[in-house]
């Protein structure tokens, strides 16, 4: 149960009413962090705009496995399960494989790009300041531009505001996450566990 009220489709109203509506009928259904951030909308709009941008710059597997490795350190539950499922639903990753990814990203499910993406992104959560010119010289001889070197940077540290703000808010992943594979559902839990029964 959420530490800090969240809002229903019942009781949302207004610019609230709106980002519910919007998420409901995007998704198919309305996810536990709508609910939070429909206290504020005008910072999930502004999250949704960054993220956006983000994403916009960066090819989509990169993303998602950037986003991972930052949400594995955080030990975000939620943000884990997301975007694992998109990794098999949008991106057909086989589920013993990203199970793989998540448990020893030195899985040979990566090349050797994507896992110093996970590194990267990985040593960003840990520690910003203990980011060396080694670090981003290994992704330059692999092949990767200034401009996507900052994009997993960027990946990293949105995850950071956006898991954070889940986790300190007692926000658990939606019920409907409960249903993936036991294996890979235990991998991914790695904080909070996921809610018990879906809400209305």
């Amino acid at each position: 149960m959420p530490f800090i009220e969240t809002i229903s489709p019942e009781t949302a109203d207004g610019a609230a009413r709106e980002l519910t509506d919007g998420d409901a009928a995007a998704m198919g259904y309305l996810p536990n962090y709508t609910r939070l951030f429909a206290q504020r909308p005008e910072v999930y709009q502004a999250w949704k705009q960054l993220n956006g941008a983000i994403k916009a710059g960066m090819d989509p597997r990169r993303y998602e496995l950037a986003t991972i490795a930052a949400a594995r350190r955080l030990r975000s539950t939620y943000c884990m399960l997301a975007h694992s499922t998109v990794m098999i639903n949008a991106l057909d990753v086989d589920p013993d494989a990203m199970r793989a990814i998540v448990v020893d990203p030195r899985t040979e499910a990566l090349d050797e790009t994507e896992r110093a993406i996970m590194d990267l992104a990985d040593r960003v959560v840990v520690d910003a300041t203990a980011v060396t010119a080694a670090d981003i010289d290994r992704l330059r001889e692999l092949g990767l531009t200034d401009g996507e070197i900052l994009d997993v940077i960027l990946a990293a540290t949105a995850r950071c505001f956006f898991s954070k703000t889940l986790d300190a808010a007692g926000v658990e992943a939606d019920a409907r996450y409960a249903s993936l594979e036991p294996d890979l559902r235990d991998a991914l839990t790695v904080g909070r566990p996921i809610e018990t029964a879906a809400r209305p």
